[in-house]
């Protein structure tokens, strides 16, 4: 169960998400907090220049394997305001970051995606679990997800 004190670092996320689209980029953000509760750094989506693998995740995930030790990497959590697709899912893993916390479920998203006919992306979307299993994982975050889905409903006309 995410915490109370957890939640400004979810609203944290909703800000680079909403950068992203004011940007032309997809609506994601995500935020690297050590395990002293300081935010080490953040991302959002920079799909928009056509490299599909410039996730928010996936390069949190990059950054923390150049510059933390193995420990400091576990003891970090990766809030985002999705949760990770299956390569970022693995990125997270192979790099031994510890918990993700995700204000919007990618069953959720999917559903919305759906509903606003959007088509389907070229990788299946899959449960972080699914993707990883020693991953601890936390989400959706009811208080946010109206939040997160009034961003995506202004990229895709929802």
């Amino acid at each position: 169960m995410v915490k109370e004190r957890e939640l400004p670092y979810l609203r944290r996320c909703v800000e680079p998400a909403a950068q992203a689209l004011e940007a032309g980029d997809e609506p994601f953000g995500s935020v690297l907090v050590g395990g002293d509760g300081t935010v080490l750094a953040e991302d959002r989506n920079r799909v928009a220049g056509g490299d599909r693998t410039r996730h928010p995740e996936f390069a949190l995930a990059r950054w923390a394997a150049a510059r933390l030790t193995p420990g400091e990497r576990a003891a970090a959590t990766v809030y985002t305001s999705g949760e990770h697709c299956p390569m970022c899912t693995a990125a997270h893993a192979w790099v031994g970051l510890g918990r993700i916390v995700y204000v919007v479920s990618s069953e959720q998203l999917a559903g919305w995606l759906t509903e606003w006919n959007v088509p389907a992306p070229p990788v299946r979307t899959l449960p972080v679990r699914e993707v990883a299993p020693g991953v601890r994982v936390e989400g959706p975050v009811p208080e946010l997800v109206e939040e997160v889905r009034g961003v995506h409903a202004r990229l895709h006309g929802g």
